[in-house]
């Protein structure tokens, strides 16, 4: 399993927010399984979908 620092780090390098990486994401973000800085950088991922900057892809 990627940690959450290298999942991010692929969906910025690809801008592209797979549905396997958003399911890992959401579930550790709702079983408060973070640190704080994991969870800036989740919602970094959210901001830039809000932004266009990252698309959600199959």
């Amino acid at each position: 399993m990627n940690s959450i620092e290298e999942t991010v780090e692929k969906i910025f390098s690809t801008r592209r927010l797979t549905r396997y990486d958003q399911r890992l994401l959401m579930s550790l973000y709702a079983k408060r399984q973070i640190s704080r800085h994991d969870q800036a950088l989740i919602d970094r991922i959210y901001e830039a979908l809000n932004q266009g900057r990252i698309r959600v892809v199959e």
